[in-house]
Parts: C-alpha cells; structure tokens; sequence
C-alpha cells in the first residue's frame, strides 16, 4: 500500500485500510469521511477530523478501529514532515542522510552520527528501514510518541517519522563498536526497537542523537550531614533534573529536629525544611520545558523526625511543613516489622546523636540473615544506652500513619532494607540505603563530600571524595511480543549491548555519576505487558498458574541477561567492581538456588570470565512506553479494558491490546483484583531480580487498615524488596515518566 496519498484518492485510500479489518463498521465510516471531506478544504484539519471520526467508532467489541486512526494519522505526519523539510511529497524514508545533514545544521541533532558514519554506511542505513512497522502502532501509541519523542524544530515543527527515530537511536548507540560488525548491530538494534519488542529509557528515546539532554532515567543521591553536603545535593538534584532525570534522594543522615549544632543543643530544625528546599528544586527545575522536576525522599522508620515526614504530603495542617511535589519513601528494617506484628514498641533515634555518642552510624547496618544480624545488634544497643534521648512509639501507631498517608496520598513507598542489601552483588563496596524515584533501583550508595576548597594563583579548586552516585540505565522487553514471536533471547542480546553503550555515551554533568556509572557499569533490564501476557496466554491473574509462570518467565530472562552481560565482559572486559563481588565468588547463584546444570555451567562461566554489568535486572513502571508499544504496563493489571487517556490536551479512547472474545475473559480490572495474588506473582519474579520492581498495590479506598497491613505484612514476609505506589479508588496519581523504559 502506498504510504502517501492526494486528498483526490483519499477514499480509495480509506477503503485499502478498512478492508485489512473485516470486522469494522467499515461503510458506514466511508460515509462519513465523505460528508467530513466535503466540509473541509484544508487536509490537516481534515486528517484530524477523521481521525476523531475513526476513534468515536472504537469500542471493545470494535478495538481495532485505534489501528484505523493511526493510519490516518500517519498520513497526516508523513506530509506534515516532507512539508518541513521541504522535501517532495512521493515516499517517506527517502532521505536519511538529508535528515541527519538538515538536523545537524538546525543544532537539533548532534554531529556523531555524521562524523562517525560513512555516507554508504547512512545509505545502507536507510536501506534497513521498513515502513511498514509504523502499521504496529496503535493511535494513541503514535501520538505518545510523536507529542513527546519525535524531533522537533525549536518552533515545534516535526522533522522526524518514527522509524527514523529508531533507526537515529540505533545508529548512535552503535556509533563506537567495531566497524567489522557496526551495521550489523545497528540492524539488529533497528530490529528490536521498529518491532517494538523493546523500548528505550524515555531519556535515551528522546535524547538519542540529539545535541542536548542525558540519556539515563533515574539517579540517586545520599546527602551528607552538612550544610555544604545539603546545598550541594540540591545542586546536583537541580543538575540532574534539568537534563531530564528524576531523582531519589536519602536523607538519613541528616540530624533530626531538636539535634545540636557545633554542640548547641536544640538547633536543628530537622529533615522537613531540607525537603522544602528540594520540592522548590523540582518545581522550578523542569526537565527540558516537558515537565517539573521529579524528585522521591527516603528516610528511616528509626529517624525521629519520621512522624512528621508521614505527615508531608497530607492535604491538611501546617503548610510550613508540607511538601506536596515531593514523593515519600519508608526504609523499613526486618525488625521493625516484627516489631508491629507483635505490637510492640519502636524507638526512634536522631542519628548525629547516635554518631556522635555511639561511634557507630545505625542506618550502615542490616541483619546479614533473616531474624539475626547487626543492625539489631546496633538497634539494640541504642535503645538500652541511657545517654541517647530516644521517643517511644508503638510500631503499629507508625504504622497507622503509613498507611493512612497512602490512602490519601498513594505514599510513601516501602523499601524493605534488610532484604535488598542481603541480596546486594556488590555489598563488597557498599550499602544500599535507599530506591529511586520509582523504586526499582537497588545499588551501592554513599555521600560526596568536600575534602578541601582554596584559592591558589587566582583560581578556586575544591576538592571533593565522590561518593555512589546512582545511575538507572534503563530498557525493557515487551514480555507479550517477545514469547509470542519466540524473540527472547535474540532481543536480549542486542539489548544488553545498547544498554551497556549508553553508558559510555552519556552526558551527565554530575562528576560523581560519571565515576558511579564507570565503576558498576550498572543497567536496569525491565520488563512490560505482564497482563497482556497472561491475556494472550489464557492464564487468569489469580491463580498459581500465573505464579508459577512468573517463576518460569522471569527465572529464563535472568539467564540470558546475565549470559549476555558475560559475552559482553569476554569481548570488552569486565566492570570495575568485580573483584570480590558475589559475582565473582559464585554466591549470587547460591543465593537464588540455582542449582540445575545450566545454571551451574553459567554460573562457571561468570566466575571465569567475569560480567560486564554489576548491576543487571530492574522492572520500571513503563506506563508512557508501554502505551507506544500497544502493551500493558510493567507488572500491573489493567484499570479498564476500555477507558479514556487523558493529558492537558486531549482525551482519547483506548482498550486494551489484542482484545478479543478470548482475551476479554483475562482482563480483569486492577481494583478488582486480590492483591495477594499480585504479591505472589511478584514474590516469585523478585527471586530473579537482581534490583527490585515498581510494584503498585491497588486497593479500594474504604478498605480496612487491617486488610492493608495483612498486605503489607505478606509482602515483607514474601521478600519483596520493594512497594511503589498505594493505588486507592480515592485518589489519582500521575505516572512516573522518568523510569519509562
């Protein structure tokens, strides 16, 4: 079929497409789109209406009138762009080299791609490039990524067409391989992407080529207790959120309300107006004119300003100590758990005290083994050292307010520490204090801070120790498309190649992210369509077939992701940190049961050869990209199987994909669901998560606290790493868009 047509044939046109889907109303449509082209003189205006006119007929009886709706749509780019780029309007994809030259002059593009590639190599680039994949889209997938992803002039005019942002993608992150096997490999990334068997970070996706912007979603910081530690964490956040990452951010170090100052007893004024300074930071700091910053706090349930911290984000009380545009995390020891099932008391701590009196910082420690460990040991001898001021609480009461915050505000997060860092890879260099953003992201963690600053021969040189600073690097599997076409591993294979290329290709303006990022070489494989998975495959959410192929599924992805990491450290060596890492020593297979032959010979070969990426699962939220990818969103249920997406601008009805008279009876909506059967499943696929998940609960909003504590308790006792979002029917909470992968 001809991918440009005149308005004269546009009828013809229409009829090609409806006759690909027998199913539609397809007359009545023509009919329609007759009356509209009689209306209209002007093709934008005429596409748009009939776009519309296609979306009013789509229904769950009738899904794939969305497809319809993007063909029309499409139409409409096509000319849109050739117009742009004041090129003729016979056939798009023409014109690559044109492109990358036009763009490069514009200062859209940066100049790698035409500096490192030959104008054969472009050619046959563009040879590689079928446009017949744009058909995959559906309309609302399309507009996604046209709105927010698609090169646009600085008056906001579109030059590029989706398969050409795969393919500049593809071109960038293979820019610097061997020149033997360079366009081989761009292919094979073009494959993956144009296919949508996999997305890009929404960073890379929409920074990829171009002359500004980072290409890595989330960052981490661990802010030390200092005036200058504080100031330059907000300058670094404010840095980071400019180049369009999001942020978290752990602040237990920080000295409670009441703590002493130079030995002043009583002048701290606490974490809550350090937060102050941060949600400013995320307001007036947007990222790239697209959105306000993003930034998540995490504190500990020890730290004794955490009753005011559960009370930042609540609509009511004294503004002075709310901070509505920041996102709220809870770093959550085995013993304090214990501690609310036994109803128990809980003793909170201010943690310069405990330095300064102790020696010993308590947020440094965990229990090694579950029910035994250190930071008991620590806690312990906390609560029984008459010098400390401490404030008793019952757990539960904590607790209550916990939860109480999540059903009015959907936080804050639960990060279960203990878990994380006795599962931790490297925890032979570090601890893992705190999450991301979208709580995912499980790594090595600790503060920059300043060694020395002076004026010498008329200039200022600081010197700083870096610390960990976390970099996620985003990319995940469309779980439906990849088992379906039986591409698993395939896919695999070049996504752990780009992935570890954005690494070296990255501009981040942050010194000690740079380090970060070289020492673990850490990536963050993600995965979505779980649910339109299981829709396909005929397998009900609650049930143990589901569980037990969450088992199945995400225990063969571990495999190839770490065997293709292990290929990669054989061609280009192994990351930094690997030496004494459990990697290395073999107990990160030991630690999961990987016992069977395959396992062991893989395991064999890690421990010989080494792995390039010290740091290798992470499942993020994908609900942006997922919607390009026609799928569902990470491991979540659907809310509807027909609802209407709604943004400032415009509001467009979706169902959910491959609907059909067999899927409909697997998609079961989010709030109808048993939680626990959602924990089960993601108790079972957290085993071959190196990271952790952003895993929502979905609950109803008059459900009783005795209900969400069981919750919360099966989910601790099950071993999750990690609870994101509490999704109540009371609220509604905007999606993560800087872990879009």
């Amino acid at each position: 079929m001809n991918h440009v047509v005149t308005v004269s044939s546009l009828g013809e046109w229409l009829r090609e497409c409806i006759e690909e889907y027998p199913e539609l109303d397809g007359e009545l449509f023509l009919k329609r789109a007759e009356e509209l082209e009689n209306k209209s003189n002007e093709k934008g205006s005429l596409y748009r209406l009939l776009t519309m006119e296609a979306l009013n007929f789509l229904s769950v009886e009738e899904p794939n009138w969305t497809f319809l709706a993007a063909r029309i749509y499409l139409k409409q780019l096509y000319e849109e762009v050739s117009s742009n780029r004041g090129e003729a309007v016979i056939s798009p994809y023409s014109n690559l080299n044109g492109l990358i030259q036009q763009l490069v002059q514009l200062k859209i593009y940066d100049s790698s791609i035409a500096d490192s590639y030959s104008l054969e190599e472009i050619e046959m680039a563009q040879q590689f490039i079928d446009p017949s994949r744009d058909e995959l889209f559906t309309y609302i997938g399309l507009k996604t990524l046209t709105d927010r992803y698609l090169a646009k002039g600085f008056g906001h005019e579109l030059y590029e067409l989706p398969q050409e942002r795969w393919m500049i993608i593809s071109l960038f992150l293979m820019k610097n391989e061997d020149h033997s096997f360079r366009m081989e490999r761009v292919k094979e990334a073009y494959w993956a992407l144009s296919n949508l068997y996999m997305t890009v970070a929404t960073p890379t996706l929409a920074n990829a080529g171009k002359r500004h912007g980072q290409l890595s979603s989330c960052f981490i910081d661990t802010i030390d207790d200092s005036l200058r530690g504080i100031f330059d964490s907000n300058t670094d956040a404010a840095t980071v959120s400019k180049g369009g990452g999001g942020l978290g951010i752990y602040l237990g170090k920080i000295r409670s309300r009441g703590s002493d100052i130079k030995g002043y007893k009583g002048n701290s004024s606490g974490v809550i107006p350090w937060m102050k300074q941060l949600n400013n930071t995320a307001v007036s700091v947007d990222q790239l004119g697209q959105r306000q910053g993003a930034i998540a706090v995490y504190l500990d349930i020890w730290h004794r300003d955490i009753l005011e911290y559960l009370d930042a984000k609540l609509n009511n009380g004294d503004e002075r100590m709310r901070t509505h545009d920041l996102f709220t995390g809870i770093c959550i020891p085995d013993l304090f758990m214990e501690q609310v099932e036994k109803r128990e008391d809980w003793y909170l701590f201010d943690p310069h005290e405990v330095r300064q009196l102790m020696g010993f910082s308590l947020e440094d420690y965990y229990d090694e083994t579950k029910g035994k460990g250190r930071f008991r040991e620590r806690y312990a001898e906390c609560v029984n050292d008459a010098r400390l001021t401490k404030k008793c609480v019952p757990a539960i009461e904590i607790m209550k307010r916990i939860m109480k915050s999540q059903l009015e505000t959907g936080t804050p997060f639960m990060f279960y520490r203990d878990t994380v860092n006795r599962l931790n890879a490297n925890r032979h260099k570090g601890m893992i204090y705190a999450s991301n953003l979208c709580t995912e992201i499980m790594q090595n963690m600790s503060a920059t801070t300043v060694i020395s600053e002076e004026a010498v021969d008329g200039e200022i040189i600081i010197k700083k120790s870096p610390g960990d600073f976390v970099v996620c690097n985003l990319s995940s599997l469309s779980l439906s498309k990849v088992v379906g076409d039986n591409v698993l591993k395939r896919v695999i294979d070049i996504q752990i190649r780009m992935l570890d290329n954005v690494i070296d290709l990255n501009r981040i303006d942050v010194p000690q992210a740079v380090l970060t990022n070289k020492k673990y070489r850490a990536i963050g494989v993600g995965t979505f369509g779980w649910h339109h998975l299981l829709a396909k495959q005929g397998i009900k959410w609650e049930s143990e077939e589901a569980v037990s192929y969450a088992e199945q599924l995400y225990e063969t992805i571990n495999y190839h992701v770490i065997s293709a990491s292990c290929n990669l450290a054989e061609e280009k060596g192994e990351y930094q940190a690997f030496s004494g890492s459990d990697w290395q020593s073999g107990d990160y297979f030991v630690k999961r049961k990987y016992e069977s032959e395959v396992w062991q010979h893989l395991k064999k070969r890690v421990t010989h050869h080494g792995i390039r990426n010290g740091y290798l699962l992470a499942i993020a939220p994908n609900s942006s990209t997922s919607i390009i990818a026609n799928s569902t969103p990470s491991v979540d249920p659907v809310f509807k199987k027909f609802y209407s997406e709604e943004k400032k601008n415009y509001k467009i009805p979706v169902t959910a994909p491959d609907l059909n008279a067999e899927t409909t009876w697997y998609y079961k909506s989010a709030f109808q669901i048993d939680q626990k059967w959602s924990i089960l499943q993601n108790a079972a696929r957290q085993r071959h998560v190196d990271q952790s998940i952003s895993f929502n609960l979905y609950v109803n909003h008059d459900i009783k606290a005795k209900e969400l504590l069981e919750l919360h308790m099966l989910a601790f006792k099950k071993g999750l790493k990690t609870t994101y979002y509490t999704r109540s029917t009371a609220i509604e909470l905007e999606g993560c868009e800087s872990c879009e992968s």
